[in-house]
């Protein structure tokens, strides 16, 4: 099975692009399912068609779902928040405020990769596509299931039988309540789940995410600091893809501005991402709304190839830890030593080959240290970052 998440800021067409591969993977024989895990639901907007929190076949080997995110917290985290609202109410009054600080940022999306996780358990499908919420909920998205498991060890550090011996004892002295073990059944079960979710998005060979992006400056900006976080926890993004291209046929005079400041942010698209795979989507002269469009969509994008192949399966930068500091590593294949030159402008990392300029946008990490040292070998340019703010 392959999963495939589509992401990218907010308003660039991702929705379109996700549905358009899903139409394509369909068409070929492929059963396919395509879900969306936005709060903000446009995917049946986009197939044209009503959609509920279980799968709907939309067209041959086509099923889409729009997940319910109340639904998903209530059936996998109803005992939990059940307890912590009891927990946080012992002394206070109870009101809905409390409710809410039970659901921790980004649970929802949590709970509906969970519900990924059983369809991918299931196989019943030979394609996952997902339409993930905009950049930065994605990110916070895949790199919560380390945040909740921090803050369950933190709410839950007994284990089953020290709550079973001790726990009256201490409830009656404290009045705490202490959670059952109905709670601490859906805590392990959710941990299990968490393990076999990381390890399957991790899969390089199963899982990859694609950027989407329009050609232009903000746009790029923020697919560029997703596209170093994405590397940062190592996930595997094999393609991406400009949306919304004016064609080369459109000759209208009112639109050349538009042309020549596309050309220079496609040209700054590639520089940025190389050597992930560039694709590109046509600004068409009508909305992309139905199967009709969809599939004219997704034949544009990927033409004759296969919408499910891994497009690219290296690891185009990695950071990791070096001591009091960090080191960034970077594949420069075909590249010489003399070539290369480096300089770091504010949250940029700009790196010069020749006449070609790659500009990288820093992730937060990084932001307070400065380039101490960096080495061209075996075809890596390492990077080093030290004397953060507090040395």
């Amino acid at each position: 099975m392959r999963i495939i998440l589509y992401t990218g800021k907010g308003g660039v067409g991702k929705t379109s692009v996700a549905a358009a591969t899903a139409v394509k993977c369909a068409k070929e024989g492929k059963k396919t399912l395509v879900i969306s895990t936005d709060p903000a639901h446009s995917l049946g907007d986009s197939l044209d068609m009503k959609l509920t929190n279980e799968p709907v076949e939309a067209a041959a080997n086509l099923w889409a779902h729009e997940i319910d995110t109340i639904h998903e917290v209530e059936e996998g985290w109803g005992k939990v928040q059940s307890y912590l609202t009891e927990l946080f109410t012992s002394k206070a009054v109870k009101d809905i405020t409390t409710q809410e600080l039970t659901v921790f940022p980004g649970m929802e999306d949590l709970l509906s990769l969970l519900r990924i996780l059983k369809y991918y358990k299931e196989d019943f499908y030979d394609v996952i596509i997902i339409d993930c919420a905009p950049t930065g909920e994605t990110l916070a998205l895949l790199s919560f299931p380390e945040m909740l498991r921090w803050w369950m060890e933190k709410l839950f550090p007994l284990k089953k039988k020290a709550v079973k011996v001790v726990g009256p004892i201490a409830q009656s002295i404290t009045k705490i309540p202490m959670p059952s073990g109905q709670v601490l059944e859906e805590i392990d079960r959710m941990y299990y789940q968490l393990d076999e979710m990381k390890q399957i998005f991790s899969e390089r060979d199963t899982t990859s995410i694609r950027v989407v992006v329009n050609p232009e400056k903000m746009v790029i900006k923020e697919a560029q600091r997703s596209f170093t976080y994405l590397n940062l926890y190592d996930f595997n993004i094999d393609a991406v893809v400009i949306n919304r291209v004016i064609p080369d046929e459109v000759t209208d005079t009112y639109f050349q501005s538009w042309k020549d400041i596309q050309k220079k942010y496609k040209k700054d698209i590639k520089e940025s991402f190389s050597p992930i795979p560039i694709y590109n989507a046509p600004l068409f002269e009508k909305e992309v709304v139905g199967m009709t469009m969809l599939d004219r969509m997704g034949k544009e994008v990927f033409k004759e190839e296969d919408p499910i192949e891994i497009k690219y399966k290296g690891r185009a930068q990695k950071i990791i830890s070096d001591g009091d500091g960090y080191m960034m590593e970077i594949e420069m294949p075909f590249v010489q030593k003399n070539e290369l030159s480096l300089n770091q402008k504010g949250d940029e990392l700009i790196i010069k080959i020749g006449n070609i300029k790659r500009n990288i946008t820093l992730p937060r990490t990084l932001l307070d240290y400065s380039i101490y040292k960096a080495k061209f070998e075996n075809e890596k340019l390492r990077i080093y970052f030290g004397g953060g703010q507090n040395e």
